[in-house]
């Protein structure tokens, strides 16, 4: 007796087909959904410390971190920077690792003023401190001024008097950020891209996806 060996018509695999293409369809839709949330977050950064920084002005006609009467405006607990403190720019790198620099207090200050969450004395001397501000990708995040006591030397030649910064960005990220809140050149503009690892460098637009970054908005 002979058997009929049967297998998928092609009706049957076309639809199989469809399937997989639909789920695949899905999985990298969702992928470029969560991707532009990350860049949203990441961007909103970068405005939102602005808002920080131009609400305390408002308030106190004075810098956050740099605020001569801190401890008059914000209460007897307030921690006040050493150095030229009152000479109208954040000094300290962004990412200080220092407690007692003004790039440092700016978090505290801006914090115990209301305009920004997160608890307070903040602890840039301890890396793994929760008090540290970070991005959405645990990046540290920060600012200074541009020239001062500690000059801005991340990213060469970049204009303006202050700067904010943010590290650990994901190229492909890093890439839309910039499309999203300047000119689309990495090297370029008021926002501009650097290896996480390099200091002093020049802007690069040889951005790879995968690698990471430090992203960094001068105003």
């Amino acid at each position: 007796m002979k058997k009929t060996q049967t297998g998928f018509t092609l009706i049957e695999l076309a639809i199989v087909l469809v399937i997989i293409g639909l789920l695949l369809g899905g999985v990298l839709k969702g992928q470029e959904l969560i991707n532009s949330a990350k860049v949203k977050n990441l961007a909103a950064d970068f405005k939102n410390i602005q808002v920080f920084m131009y609400g305390y002005q408002d308030k106190f006609k004075a810098l956050p971190g740099d605020d001569a009467t801190a401890v008059n405006h914000l209460g007897t607990g307030a921690g006040q920077a050493t150095g030229a403190v009152g000479n109208g720019k954040i000094d300290g790198p962004w990412l200080s690792v220092t407690n007692t620099d003004e790039s440092c207090y700016f978090w505290e200050h801006v914090r115990r003023a209301g305009l920004a969450s997160g608890s307070y004395p903040v602890a840039c001397a301890t890396s793994t401190s929760a008090t540290i501000p970070r991005n959405a990708e645990g990046g540290r995040i920060g600012i200074q001024s541009i020239t001062g006591s500690s000059a801005f030397t991340k990213i060469a030649n970049m204009d303006g008097a202050t700067v904010i910064c943010s590290d650990a960005i994901q190229g492909k990220l890093a890439k839309q950020i910039d499309i999203m809140m300047d000119d689309g050149d990495t090297a370029s503009g008021t926002v501009r891209v650097a290896l996480s690892s390099a200091d002093g460098a020049v802007a690069t637009t040889a951005v790879t996806d995968s690698q990471q970054y430090t992203v960094c908005m001068s105003f």
